[in-house]
């Protein structure tokens, strides 16, 4: 009996610590179904960022394809440079102004060659970093190419300076319109004052902006007494007639012509005269608005006879 209760004892005993085993188990069982959770929530954390990573080299691929497709079609040269004045990128047409290869990206500015006739690029590069200033000028290239030139700040999305941007657009063609522009009118003012009849320019508000040798010799005038006023208040007011008025103040918008309108007038200097008129308009040009050119003829003598 005594066997049997120390037994029953051990039995109990051993009976207990597996009780305490089975609860330890359980315990660790529940520990591992919560990190198993945890690790199902992490999972589903990781392929969210996974998914958001994937989106977000998909977009940035995307404007890698956009930036270099417009920095293919643009047609002004452009270097992006960073804080060290090292190339970061630059567009095909800046090959047509600096001796540039794409082993070049990452190379300073100041190792690269070009065509310009500046030496000062560096420089003025350096001091808008330094001062955050842009600056623009013309620079001749030495096959006679005209650009202007812009150096800007490089910003971040976050206002941040890293670099400057190099920018060039070519010109020459403005320039030489400018002037053949000049050269034409030139020599169209030239013609002017080469004509023995008098003649006058008058602008849209109807003042005189040129007159001709002719005028002041025919009338005894001068430009101080001419230019810049109305054709209606020159002389004793002698142009002031209501139907030449208003001939003059249709002509521009109705397209009409003056053609031989005989005016008589004692005129200041010269005396009794008279003159036949003649105008039409003239257009300047698509960015300045239409003149009126002016012609005198004194028929004193032609009435006489």
């Amino acid at each position: 009996i005594e066997e049997l209760e120390t037994s029953n004892e051990e039995l109990q005993a051993n009976n207990e610590e597996l009780q305490a085993n089975n609860e330890e188990l359980q315990s660790t069982n529940e520990e591992l179904e919560s990190s198993k959770e945890e690790l199902q929530s992490t999972n589903e954390e990781l392929e969210t960022v996974n998914s958001e990573l994937f989106q977000k080299n998909q977009d940035l691929e995307k404007a890698e394809n956009d930036m270099k497709n417009l920095f293919s079609a643009v047609e002004n040269a452009i270097i992006l440079l960073d804080d060290d004045l090292c190339i970061k990128r630059f567009t095909p047409s800046a090959t047509r102004i600096f001796h540039l290869k794409d082993v070049d990206i990452g190379r300073s500015l100041s190792d690269i060659s070009s065509r310009l006739q500046y030496d000062s690029l560096e420089q003025e590069a350096e001091e808008v970093l330094d001062r955050l200033e842009r600056r623009e000028a013309t620079v001749k290239s030495r096959d006679d190419k005209l650009y202007q030139m812009r150096i800007a700040p490089y910003r971040t999305g976050r206002n941040v300076i890293e670099g400057v941007v190099l920018s060039f657009y070519d010109i020459t063609h403005i320039a030489e319109a400018e002037l053949q522009k000049r050269d034409v009118g030139s020599m169209f003012e030239e013609t002017i004052d080469a004509l023995w009849e008098p003649v006058l320019m008058l602008d849209e508000s109807l003042n005189v902006s040129r007159a001709n040798t002719g005028f002041y010799e025919m009338f005894k005038t001068s430009p101080e007494e001419t230019l810049g006023r109305s054709i209606f208040s020159l002389g004793n007011h002698q142009w002031d007639i209501p139907e030449l008025r208003r001939l003059l103040e249709e002509m521009i918008p109705q397209e009409n012509e003056i053609k031989g309108y005989r005016i008589e007038h004692e005129f200041p200097r010269i005396g009794h005269r008279r003159m036949a008129l003649t105008g039409r308009k003239i257009n300047a040009g698509e960015k300045r608005p239409p003149m009126i050119l002016m012609g005198f003829k004194d028929i004193t003598s032609e009435n006489d006879q």
